[in-house]
């Protein structure tokens, strides 16, 4: 028997309509327009397989713009990519580094020109190479400009705690008088993570629960992946040859991405989504705020996301200063020539890749995971994505 509802006229049926269509409308908003040629240029990369697949993001402070997936999170699997897919983010997490660090100081907990042995007394005997005590602050941490060493491989797998670095950092020479040169450190910045843990009574992990990640409504950025999270990781490339061969994720130190068996790597230990580190980039485009919380003060978010390194040459591109765990565009060109100066943001080892224009209020995300750039900051797939979606 079949039925049939027939609705007369009546101002009932005229509501009903009406409301049906504005629920089609939400909708219809909640799925965010496609941006003419982005997922076109990236997918173009897919096809030559120079990466087996890519989210793309593009937002403003308030909305997100365009989000597509092309290509597969699995070749082998057959599995196409998600917007929703996983990625290991690489050093996409210094800038959340940098933005705990900050909280903390406008909480009056610390400054960044505080030695860094006010808060970790195993580095108050760290010395330079001649022998001069290196006199290393919170600032030099984030700008790169310490000196400090970095640990081995073999010695990043025995500790499972950011506490447990510092004394391996702490035997270890530094390498030039602090602030007087830029060299990109990993050391540096989860000596800065370890303040932060000092400062709040908090592990790292967890303050960034709580006070960021929670918050946000980053359900899905974590150093630890859920079981749930694993299902939706995409799979890292390399390319040998004209082909696409799986990689593993060096920063796990062949460990599990769920593993809990290994220190919080905030130089670079974070999984994500596109979605997910949107929302950071809109709370700092925002001036520290997002969603009628406020999570930063204004200046503070202009002095991490503005030059602290002063003529120094940085970077792995031409054109470029450092913020206070961000890298800053002085004078477009090359990969950043889209960009206004002012931009700020952060790539990934793997090719991913965060930017922030001030200028014109958006938010440009690429997410994807091959593991042998040449350099992934300067990558052509960066280029193509960036030039594409600035238009």
């Amino acid at each position: 028997m079949k039925t049939v509802f027939r609705c007369v006229p009546s101002l009932a049926c005229t509501l009903a309509l009406f409301a049906s269509l504005i629920a089609a409308a939400e909708t219809f908003a909640d799925e965010p327009a496609q941006l003419a040629g982005v997922s076109e240029a990236v997918h173009k990369f897919v096809e030559s397989k120079e990466i087996a697949g890519a989210v793309t993001l593009v937002a403003d402070e308030k909305q997100v713009l365009h989000l597509d997936a092309v290509g597969m999170a699995d070749v082998a699997g057959h599995k196409p990519m998600r917007a929703d897919a996983i990625f290991w983010i690489a050093s996409m997490t210094k800038p959340v580094t940098g933005t705990a660090v900050m909280m903390m100081q406008d909480e009056g907990k610390l400054s960044v020109d505080d030695p860094v042995e006010k808060y970790i007394p195993e580095l108050a005997e760290l010395r330079t190479r001649d022998g001069k005590k290196a006199n290393i602050t919170i600032r030099h941490l984030l700008t790169h400009t310490s000196g400090m060493a970095e640990i081995s491989p073999e010695e990043a797998r025995k500790a499972t705690t950011l506490a447990e670095l510092m004394p391996v950092y702490a035997a270890k020479p530094v390498g030039f008088e602090p602030g007087s040169k830029w060299q990109y450190c990993q050391s540096s910045i989860n000596t800065a993570a370890r303040v932060v843990e000092v400062v709040s009574g908090m592990s790292f992990v967890e303050f960034l629960d709580k006070r960021i990640f929670g918050p946000l409504g980053m359900k899905d950025t974590t150093f630890y992946l859920s079981d749930e999270q694993l299902s939706r990781l995409a799979k890292s490339y390399k390319k040998t040859g004209d082909t696409l061969e799986e990689a593993d994720l060096f920063i796990l130190g062949g460990k599990k991405p769920t593993s809990r068996d290994r220190f919080p790597a905030a130089n670079g230990g974070l999984f994500s989504t596109a979605g997910d580190y949107a929302r950071f980039c809109q709370m700092v485009l925002g001036g520290g705020e997002f969603g009628g919380k406020r999570y930063l003060k204004p200046g503070s978010v202009k002095l991490m996301t503005s030059i602290q390194t002063g003529d120094l040459k940085t970077g792995f591109t031409e054109g470029n200063g450092w913020g206070l765990g961000w890298c800053v565009v002085r004078k477009p060109q090359g990969p950043t020539e889209a960009l206004s100066p002012g931009s700020h943001g952060h790539g990934g080892a793997y090719g991913t890749q965060a930017w922030i224009d001030p200028e014109k209020k958006r938010i440009y995300l690429l997410m994807v995971q091959r593991s042998n750039f040449p350099n992934a900051d300067a990558s052509d797939v960066r280029r193509a994505f960036q030039a594409a979606a600035a238009r």
